[in-house]
């Protein structure tokens, strides 16, 4: 076993900072962590050694904001804002419009009947939040994402892209479900004409049983409707939006690939997140589902024969000493 670096992390139960240490043992990647009161806890963190030291010679911190809105206090996680800790600028800005869904994903952590109250900022609220985002200096924020809970719940998500593209942000995405979408073309066209560059699509698989275990309900036929409808509407940006679970949809992975090939005339990205298992999950069930960055890869690998290869994938920041010899 052997050290590499310490680092901060929380205990699951109640969410207090904790001091953790990230370890190499058999050629997977650790992290440990010890709460006073609940104890110990292990997790795997990179399933292959060798990946993880690539990624972290590959890694590069930005320069952050000029302009930090809010001062340090605690530290993270416990601080909000555009704090003084951001090492970079806001690449893409995530904006809740409610936690309201129609949905209830076993899996969702964004859930306003387990939560016990509504989230929903007014339309002030939201203006107020647009116009936060563009005033970062250096660097304003260009590209948006409205999330949820589902946002296409709220009726007023037209205002608030129309009002994103008024002040500026030159790319406008929705983090979707599809179930509205699903239901009419006609809304499909009203995103587009809105100003919605992209539909961040939820999508885990090409059979029923994915959904079934993901999602609590099939949502295959869905899926392949709300595409079609924006083909239609002649919104052509999807991206596929796959949460990766180990024993459950990772098999598929092959085929989400071809079937993205197979509609490129629409489908632009496949972005995969591995499973996050927080909170009180026993250690069994955490190990039997847990998946990470590497095993991904491997996965593509072998289920493409070798079209796409682990050393085809790269951390985001790998592109910032380009950037910033551009701007130079």
């Amino acid at each position: 076993m052997k050290t590499i670096k310490n680092t901060k992390s929380i205990c699951p139960e109640c969410l207090k900072a904790l001091d953790a240490s990230i370890f190499e043992d058999g050629g997977k990647v650790y992290i440990k962590k010890e709460c006073p009161e609940h104890g110990s806890f292990q997790e795997l963190y990179w399933s292959d050694y060798d990946q993880y030291v690539r990624a972290e010679k590959l890694r590069c911190d930005g320069d952050g904001l000029n302009n930090p809105r809010t001062k340090t206090d605690k530290g993270c996680p416990y601080d909000c804002g555009i704090c003084p800790e951001h090492k970079s600028h806001t690449a893409l800005a995530i904006i809740d419009v409610t936690n309201r869904c129609n949905l209830t994903c076993p899996i969702c952590f964004a859930n306003a009947a387990a939560a016990g109250y509504v989230y929903e900022p007014t339309k002030e609220q939201v203006t107020g939040m647009l116009e936060n985002l563009r005033a970062n200096d250096p660097v304003p924020a260009t590209a948006l994402q409205f999330s949820g809970g589902e946002p296409t719940i709220r009726k007023d998500l037209i205002d608030f892209i129309r009002k994103a593209k008024e002040l500026g942000f030159r790319h406008v995405e929705i983090n979707t479900n599809g179930l509205r979408l699903a239901q009419s073309v006609d809304y499909c066209r009203e995103l587009k004409e809105a100003g919605v560059s992209t539909v961040y699509l939820q999508f885990d698989g090409l059979t029923p049983e994915v959904y079934k275990f993901i999602r609590g309900v099939d949502l295959l036929d869905i899926k392949m409707k709300a595409i079609e409808n924006c083909r239609k509407a002649g919104l052509h940006s999807i991206v596929l939006v796959v949460t990766l679970v180990k024993g459950v949809n990772d098999s598929q992975l092959g085929d989400i690939i071809n079937f993205a090939v197979k509609n490129f005339d629409i489908v632009r990205c496949i972005n995969v997140q591995p499973v996050s298992l927080c909170g009180r999950l026993p250690q069994k069930e955490r190990d039997r589902m847990r998946i990470t960055i590497p095993d991904f890869m491997r996965l593509c690998e072998e289920q493409t024969g070798g079209k796409i290869k682990i050393s085809d994938f790269y951390p985001v920041p790998t592109v910032v000493p380009v950037s910033k010899a551009v701007g130079a």
